[in-house]
């Protein structure tokens, strides 16, 4: 059925997300803005302001928190295994959900795409194989080239599958509404999918079936803490970030995504084409992915308002997730709902630093005054 020309657009209608009601389909991407207390990676008042300001979201997905403190990769990211990183949260969530929000943690384990100085008693990162990724992360003094990985004991896998179980209860301890696994832009859950960071010759590597399996284990071990219709996960078949590469992406790709339907989550969260980059940046059938699965498809990357009402409306996706317009416009739901202006992101203040940048964008009730 066509919507009429005065019907409100279905982005900004409210939206069942497995078990979380949503009162509209505009998401916020998860945003790693480095500004977690320095020497216990705990939220803080700063960040309880910028999640509350952007409480106008349907779903605030939160920047990727790590698992572990092997599961770091930058500096100054926010982590969910410490009483401390708990009582953060907790204060985000709260006030999220003051303002009439809800918020997911994004749990993260970055595998080989870190550096000796973030990991335990410094030593190397781990990984599916041991292949260092052609990428750079954040430490201390600044940028740095990533240290080369161990490859993970099958032995090892286990305990790090551990690590999210108490991530998640960890989550719901501090108030949140569900978690999404980042299985995206060459993190650990990422290399394993792919052929060129993955050269096992257990059950792990090898077929299809074998690298999609850390996923699905993740997967399905979280979904006993959340429930499943509070579970969804990220992924990003052909984005480069962070040296991820595969030989034929669509195959290992829409076969996870069969898989997880049959699991039942919620949702699958999409990088369509290479992050901050094109969108056909290389030929992918994202349509392949929305026809497997039976939950909510959330897509990202590249989208301006125009392509966001469309994209819903035709059904090909239930969501769309922004990124950088979120970091610059905390109001952002309202700005694209009346088609205000939008301000422009500070590209200098997005990894670490203090208020500026981060909870100073003006709000269109602020500009009016």
């Amino acid at each position: 059925m066509s919507q009429s020309s005065s019907a409100k657009p279905a982005l900004f209608t409210p939206f069942r997300l497995g078990d979380i009601e949503l009162r509209n389909r505009v998401v916020m991407a998860p945003l790693t803005r480095n500004r977690a207390t320095r020497g216990n990676d705990a939220p803080n008042a700063l960040n309880v302001e910028y999640y509350r300001q952007r409480a106008g979201a349907g779903l605030i997905i939160t920047e990727g928190t790590q698992v572990s403190q092997q599961g770091q990769g930058y500096v100054w990211t926010p982590g969910l295994y410490s009483d401390a990183q708990i009582a953060g949260w907790k204060a985000v969530t709260d006030a999220v959900h003051a303002e009439g929000g809800k918020i997911i943690a994004q749990l993260w384990h970055v595998g080989r795409v870190s550096h000796v100085s973030l990991q335990p008693g410094g030593q190397a990162p781990v990984s599916p194989s041991p292949i260092t990724a052609k990428t750079k992360t954040y430490i201390e003094s600044g940028f740095a080239e990533v240290s080369p990985p161990r490859e993970l004991a099958l032995a090892e896998i286990p305990a790090i599958i551990g690590e999210f179980v108490t991530a998640a209860e960890n989550a719901k301890a501090a108030g949140f509404d569900g978690v999404e696994l980042h299985g995206a832009h060459g993190y650990l859950i990422d290399q394993f999918l792919r052929d060129d960071s993955n050269k096992r010759s257990d059950a792990y590597g090898g077929s299809i079936e074998n690298r999609v399996r850390f996923a699905l284990e993740v997967v399905a071990a979280v979904s006993k803490v959340f429930g499943k219709g509070r579970v969804g996960i990220r992924i990003s078949p052909v984005s480069p970030a962070n040296d991820a590469r595969d030989s034929d992406p669509q195959a290992p790709f829409t076969h996870l995504v069969t898989k997880l339907s049959e699991q039942g989550i919620a949702f699958i969260h999409v990088v369509e084409g290479a992050t901050r980059e094109a969108r056909d940046y290389l030929p992918f059938d994202y349509g392949a992915l929305r026809r497997a699965f039976k939950g909510a498809y959330i897509a990202n990357n590249g989208f301006n308002r125009e392509l966001a009402i469309e994209t819903v409306d035709k059904g090909e996706a239930d969501a769309i997730a922004f990124g950088r317009l979120f970091i610059a416009n905390p109001d952002l739901v309202a700005r694209l709902e009346r088609n205000a202006p939008l301000n422009e992101p500070d590209v200098a203040t997005f990894y670490g630093g203090d208020a500026k940048g981060y909870t100073d964008y003006p709000a269109l009730a602020d500009k009016a005054a």
